[in-house]
């Protein structure tokens, strides 16, 4: 069976065509700037990478140029949609109502909706993609694998606020987390990688957007990220944990509107916010490397409050047997992760800085001495989909 997963941002779209009987990854495609007219495709089959310059209104147009470059001449990857047994979409809030992936169908599709409450940028996207694809591709089945499922065996004392009770009764406002189809597909990589199911593993999953997990014999026990995806850790562009207060304080001093301020905190903080230079990290790694003293400062303070939620989930766990490095930075930014684990070292955590000199790829970088295993995992969130696409409808 060949699966098509697909992860709709806000005005990006990821896909990718994955063969389940080969496991062989036959398309990866980027999608950039929905919606506007210089829309970008980037698109590579079995290793031949091309760019494709192609006007996508919505998601529609998107998917359906997609789905025809797949029966092209040109490429010829499949010969029929009817070659395409599911499609797996990538959904960020399920609620309380998904501990699992699910088979699409009109009751699915209306608590996704009801969701959106709770998820406004992200869930809106990924219903366009279901829609789409009803349309586009009527008789093919759907599965949604949630952001948030994972962490739905996170205890009542950690997810809940203290806030009046009223609050979760009511609109169920709780700490939810994200990241957890990457967290999930760490923790069984990691379990396969050692031979152990019975392990106690923080993983920090570090990119643009951060967050960590505290995972205990596979299942979630706590993360960073909480209501929405701005909270916990600073990232690229959001701030992470601040002082409440801090935000009515500062709308009155410049007088700014509530959406205005979520903005700016999701916008136009973080590394971002800090240095001034960039909202990619290599920027900063390179101004900070040339002595800017705010790119020195984003980096460091983030890294800081890193290795300190780390010795929070040390606590949550009562030990820790791994800590795991995933995302875009946890993979190739060996800099980020020196900076934190020089932190933990009263912990035993030791770093190899010979081992630590790699990007990208599956390895263990912990020294001999090391009382904890530090690896670097690299995550596949696609697979992931593809394999619970694939279970549900086989």
């Amino acid at each position: 069976m060949k699966v098509l997963v697909l992860n709709c941002g806000s005005s990006s779209l990821k896909c990718q065509l994955i063969d389940m009987e080969k496991n062989e990854r036959i398309m990866k495609g980027h999608y950039e700037r929905i919606g506007g007219s210089r829309s970008v495709l980037r698109f590579n089959v079995r290793g031949e990478k091309t760019v494709i310059e192609h006007p996508a209104r919505d998601f529609e147009e998107a998917i359906s140029e997609i789905l025809n470059l797949l029966v092209s001449e040109k490429y010829k990857i499949i010969r029929n949609f009817n070659e395409i047994g599911a499609v797996g979409h990538r959904i960020v809030h399920g609620g309380e109502k998904f501990k699992n992936s699910v088979v699409i169908d009109d009751k699915v599709i209306k608590v996704i909706e009801e969701c959106i409450t709770l998820a406004p940028l992200h869930n809106p996207a990924g219903l366009a993609g279901i829609y789409a694809c009803q349309k586009l591709l009527p008789n093919t089945p759907m599965v949604a694998v949630f952001d948030t499922a994972f962490h739905q065996t996170i205890p009542e004392k950690a997810y809940i606020y203290q806030l009046p009770y009223k609050y979760y009764e009511d609109y169920k406002i709780r700490k939810y987390g994200f990241h957890g189809i990457s967290h999930r597909y760490v923790s069984k990589r990691i379990t396969e990688i050692i031979g152990r199911e019975d392990l106690k593993v923080i993983n920090c999953h570090l990119g643009q957007g951060a967050s960590l997990c505290a995972i205990k014999n596979g299942k979630s026990i706590d993360t960073t990220m909480g209501l929405t995806p701005l909270a916990g850790l600073p990232m690229g562009t959001r701030c992470g944990d601040v002082d409440p207060s801090i935000i009515p304080t500062v709308m009155k001093l410049y007088d700014i509107k509530p959406d205005e301020m979520l903005r700016i905190m999701n916008k136009e903080s973080g590394a971002w916010g800090i240095s001034g230079v960039s909202t990619d990290f290599r920027d900063i790694e390179r101004t900070a490397a040339h002595g800017d003293k705010r790119s020195i400062l984003a980096l460091e303070s983030r890294a800081y409050i890193i290795a300190q939620y780390i010795a929070k989930f040390i606590v949550t766990l009562n030990g820790v047997d791994v800590i795991t490095f995933a995302g875009g930075i946890g993979e190739k930014g060996l800099e980020e992760r020196e900076r934190i684990c020089n932190y933990l070292e009263c912990f035993g955590i030791k770093l190899d800085k010979e081992k630590n000199k790699i990007r990208g790829e599956e390895c263990k970088i912990s020294s001999d001495d090391s009382k904890v295993d530090i690896y670097i995992v690299p995550t596949n969130e696609e697979i992931l989909i593809a394999q619970d696409t694939y279970e549900l409808v086989k």
